[in-house]
């Protein structure tokens, strides 16, 4: 499996997509428009399907 991650698009809080990487840690992206820093973790998978 390859260890490449995809970036944001837009920030969760403000939707800007003036977004970079911050030094807060791994995952962690600064959205300089709103002056907020937050990260982005995938969790994992449900176990079952989701009925639509």
């Amino acid at each position: 499996m390859s260890d490449a991650r995809s970036a944001p698009l837009y920030c969760p809080y403000c939707g800007e997509e003036n977004l970079r990487p911050s030094e807060a840690g791994h995952g962690a992206w600064e959205c300089h428009a709103c002056a907020r820093v937050f990260t982005v973790k995938f969790t994992g998978l449900l176990g079952r399907a989701v009925a639509r």
